[in-house]
């Protein structure tokens, strides 16, 4: 028996809609409707991942790549894990394909993680002294990708929350130019702003190829981009 399609009406979702309950400012309550309603979010949840910016990595790394089996991946700002969930899939860091390389992948965050099966997690301020040195002893060699979602606190004022990003990923990058293999990537958050021309500069020197990018994923009406800096030229360029 051929069953009727149902009818728009039908297959159309509803929107949830979130009532102001006491205490919580109109602003609060319109997040979370949002959050409510936004399709990453609900994906995320059916598909078992920590939040809605794991689909940024997926379509950065369904363009451009990077997240090979086998690859060694250091997560900067892993905090609440997707990316890192993406990264272990993706390297085949637990080892599920028999038939390729298995990778590895280290996340550290300044908050507490939830442990993530096939990734080494460390709570860590990243930029407090000697941080850097004890992230690569962790990771006792050379990195293929290094991948930064790391953000400061809003403040609320544009120009100051883009130099504080830019501050991050410049910390971030520095730590990549010291564990990079020849070829590796560097893929990070920024905000578009303008300050940051003069690392836009150095990548350029340092990666063969260097691609500023705003993913799907990403929502129309924030100010971020996602550097992707890929074939490092070795630590001996200046």
């Amino acid at each position: 028996m051929t069953e009727k399609p149902n009818s728009g009406r039908g297959q159309r979702e509803l929107r949830v809609r979130v009532k102001t309950a006491k205490g919580r400012k109109l602003s609060s309550t319109l997040w979370l409707e949002r959050q409510l309603n936004d399709p990453y979010v609900i994906r995320a949840r059916k598909e078992g991942y920590r939040g809605r910016a794991a689909y940024k990595i997926l379509e950065l790394d369904d363009k451009y790549g990077f997240l090979t089996p086998g690859a060694r991946v250091v997560d900067l700002g892993c905090a609440p894990g997707g990316w890192t969930q993406v990264a272990v899939a993706r390297v085949n860091a637990l080892g599920q394909n028999p038939k390729k390389p298995v990778g590895t992948v280290l996340g550290v965050d300044l908050q507490e993680v939830e442990a993530i099966s096939g990734a080494e997690i460390h709570q860590l301020d990243f930029l407090e002294d000697g941080a850097d040195e004890k992230v690569k002893g962790w990771l006792g060699g050379r990195a293929d990708v290094v991948m930064s979602d790391m953000a400061a606190a809003a403040s609320g004022h544009k120009a100051t929350d883009h130099l504080r990003i830019v501050a991050l990923v410049e910390a971030a990058l520095a730590f990549a130019f010291d564990v990079l293999e020849d070829g590796g990537t560097f893929v990070a958050k920024v905000l578009a702003g303008g300050a940051e021309h003069e690392m836009q500069t150095m990548l350029k020197k340092r990666f063969r190829k260097v691609a500023n990018v705003k993913p799907p994923a990403s929502r129309s009406d924030s100010s971020e981009k996602f550097v992707v800096a890929m074939g490092f030229r070795g630590r001996g360029v200046e």
